[in-house]
């Protein structure tokens, strides 16, 4: 039982230390063009940002097109691992919570 209340905390505890480690990414990569809250700013908006609080796309989704880039959206592959690329897609699906 001590085992499965540990395993149960320490997957917790990972889910928050992603969101976290999402949200500082996406400030740090993606704000300058999507936003803060993700409706995009000037500049990104005439770049053809999109609207992040109305996408609909899956978590896999969002991550290919962050892993790939799309437009004149720079691809993170290489410059994000595997992982922190997750986190972001995970933040911005969760809705930049």
């Amino acid at each position: 039982m001590k085992k499965l209340l540990v395993a149960a905390v320490a997957l917790s505890l990972a889910g928050t230390t992603l969101a976290a480690e999402g949200s500082a990414i996406y400030a740090s990569k993606c704000a300058m063009c999507h936003g803060k809250d993700g409706k995009g700013t000037p500049v990104g908006l005439k770049m053809g940002a999109k609207d992040l609080t109305t996408l609909k796309d899956s978590e896999a989704e969002i991550a290919k097109v962050v892993t790939n880039g799309k437009g004149k959206m720079t691809p993170f592959k290489g410059k994000l691992s595997d992982e922190e690329i997750q986190a972001v897609a995970k933040y911005v699906k969760g809705g930049l919570k």
